[in-house]
């Protein structure tokens, strides 16, 4: 997988653009299946369903028009959500201690959210320290990753939530052993999204930023 999506990412284009929207509509698929189990209401379901599209669909188109910015815009919330996953996982599994919301997702600690802050932040600075000339200080850069680390685990909590309600494990069985497509990639829609939100308004009040 990662390196299908490495050499995606490196070639660009057309090969780039292919399989993000391969990946999205998967998850898109997934994400209209969980909104079909959630509720007996016909509206909410058509609700939920065009919101996930409008969600899902944003991030993917964000994540195409980054790439073709440069292989460094689309690889830096790709880091960050990697690198919150991975320091999550290791911190949580290592320090342990309270839970931040059982309720939601009985596994996720507070110190995981810490590891993946800081691992976030190291992944993003050293990112934009390469890919790109940035008027950001390495201290802004890397408490920018860490906000990008915290996003990532509301968008993982919002996904955690959507299968609680409608009693399910994973989002999917495409890949064994980690559930769907959408399993994988929530927190990265959640960081690619303010991400682009981010550019966006750097973009046009740069200067004042």
């Amino acid at each position: 997988m990662v390196a299908v999506a490495g050499t995606a990412l490196w070639l660009g284009g057309w090969v780039f653009a292919g399989v993000i929207v391969v990946v999205g509509a998967i998850a898109f698929c997934e994400w209209a299946m969980l909104g079909l189990r959630l509720t007996s209401s016909q509206i909410a379901k058509i609700i939920i369903i065009l919101l996930g599209a409008i969600y899902i669909g944003f991030a993917c188109y964000a994540l195409i028009v980054l790439r073709n910015y440069s292989v460094a815009a689309a690889l830096l919330p790709i880091v960050a959500a990697v690198a919150t996953d991975v320091g999550a996982y290791f911190t949580g599994r290592t320090i342990g201690g309270p839970k931040i919301a059982p309720w939601i997702s009985p596994s996720k600690t507070w110190s995981g959210l810490a590891g993946g802050m800081v691992a976030a932040g190291i992944g993003v600075t050293i990112v934009t320290a390469i890919g790109f000339d940035s008027p950001l200080s390495l201290i802004m850069e890397f408490f920018l990753g860490a906000a990008f680390a915290i996003i990532a685990q509301v968008g993982d909590f919002l996904e955690s939530f959507i299968k609680r309600r409608a009693g399910v494990k994973d989002s999917g069985t495409l890949i064994p052993g980690h559930g769907g497509v959408l399993d994988r990639i929530d927190g990265l829609l959640a960081v690619v999204c303010a991400y682009a939100a981010f550019s966006l308004f750097t973009a046009l009040f740069g200067n004042w930023a």
